[in-house]
């Protein structure tokens, strides 16, 4: 007897030890189902899970020879041995079926198959019934003793993993195609309102600044502001568009040497009306280095100028914010850094996402759409660099990117300067 129990607890750590390697599901189910008819000494067995969209349980995994018989066969939660399992959430022992009246008889009609005895245990994960694993009569007509119950639990445990870690992956498959629908219907909104926002906006710039050149002084104000608003509708439609051509593949660049210094000093005078009217320091710290690399200069400028932009809107009146730029092994590193409210931890893994806003009374004043950095974030990716952000709240942030001084370098030493 000490023996069999031996080989039966063996049987049972091989089972589980497949878990971990069972790839499909309906395989190490049936080998499931396979080791409980024989460590319980059971005619047959099967697995049932239950279904929301019925109300009812239906077979997962049945041996090979009942399959046909039962495929689309429903058990109800009342009136049937598993239903109850499932529904009390606790093993049951049948010894007389024909004398039990949660014997679903329906069931033995439709498959040809007479069940004396039953033995069944729920499928549980998290204190949640998923269905159940049931053995039919035991050979020799004897009673299913405790042995084969503690048999039965021990083998619902890793067939429960299997159900549920399966339906996890349906769900997130399920999800990611849903995702990857949504982003081509986002592509291709974007891709044909810039297209056709475009021409209109051009026009209507050209003939602005037309008419302001012909009309008197005093209708400048109202043509400035329509100048002003259309250049705005325009970067807009610009960034989505960088920002879109970056992530379908369709984003170009022109590289040649560029000297990052004069990006940077060109971009600071660029801003500098903007922070003397906000009464920011705008200043630079550069060093003596040339800060050469192979880039599309002007993907670089805009990246920069975002940044910047951001850094200067979200800084109070009297605070400052600094460019600085140096040579680091392979790379070159700016950094925007401002003393300005800065950003909550719980936002900053997601700052660079498109549409992406700090949902704040300090920050909503300022309006934006939430693009800035993603533009910023795609114009430095194109280009085989990285770029991060390091703030506190109330203190300033500091928005740091790299740029491989040669192309080829793209993937070397930029994860030692990673924050």
């Amino acid at each position: 007897m000490d023996n069999e129990r031996t080989i039966r607890i063996e049987r049972l750590l091989e089972v589980t030890r497949n878990l971990s390697a069972a790839l499909d599901l309906d395989p190490f189910l049936k080998s499931v189902i396979s080791e409980a008819s024989e460590l319980t000494d059971s005619e047959t067995a099967s697995i049932l899970e239950y279904d929301e969209t019925s109300n009812e349980l239906e077979f997962l995994a049945a041996p090979f020879h009942y399959q046909d018989a039962l495929r689309g066969a429903r058990i109800p939660l009342k009136g049937s041995a598993a239903g109850w399992v499932y529904r009390e959430a606790r093993p049951l022992h049948v010894p007389d079926s024909k004398a039990d009246p949660e014997h679903f008889s329906a069931l033995d009609f439709a498959s040809a198959f007479e069940t004396r005895s039953i033995l069944a245990v729920p499928l549980m994960v998290k204190g949640r019934p998923l269905g159940v694993l049931e053995v039919v009569n035991k050979i020799g007509d004897t009673h299913y003793t405790e042995d084969d119950t503690i048999i039965l639990e021990t083998l619902a445990a890793p067939a429960s993993l299997a159900i549920h870690n399966a339906d996890l992956k349906r769900r997130i498959e399920a999800e990611d195609s849903e995702i990857a629908d949504l982003d081509r219907l986002k592509s291709d909104f974007i891709a044909i309102t810039s297209h056709e926002l475009r021409t209109p906006l051009g026009l209507i710039l050209g003939h602005a600044t037309f008419l302001r050149e012909l009309l008197s002084e005093e209708y400048h104000e109202q043509i400035d502001i329509i100048i002003k608003n259309a250049s705005r509708l325009k970067e807009i439609i610009e960034s989505l568009s960088s920002v879109d051509n970056f992530q379908n593949g369709a984003a170009r660049i022109r590289q040649r040497a560029v000297s990052v210094v004069r990006v940077i000093e060109d971009v600071i005078a660029s801003f500098s009306d903007m922070a003397s009217q906000r009464n920011i320091t705008l200043k630079a710290d550069l060093g003596r280095d040339d800060l050469l690399v192979e880039v599309d200069g002007g993907k670089i400028a805009i990246a920069l100028s975002n940044l910047v932009k951001n850094a200067i809107m979200f800084t109070d009146e009297g605070g400052h914010v600094f460019v600085t730029g140096e040579l680091v092994p392979g790379y070159v590193k700016v950094s925007v850094i401002d003393d300005g409210i800065g950003i909550p931890a719980r936002d900053l893994p997601r700052i660079f996402d498109r549409f992406f806003q700090v949902e704040s009374h300090l920050t909503r004043r300022h309006g934006g759409m939430g693009l800035g950095l993603s533009v910023a974030k795609a114009m430095i990716e194109m280009h085989g660099g990285r770029i991060w952000a390091e703030s506190m709240e109330g203190k300033g942030s500091n928005i740091t990117f790299l740029l491989p001084v040669n192309p080829m370098q793209a993937e070397a030493a930029s994860k030692v300067f990673l924050p």
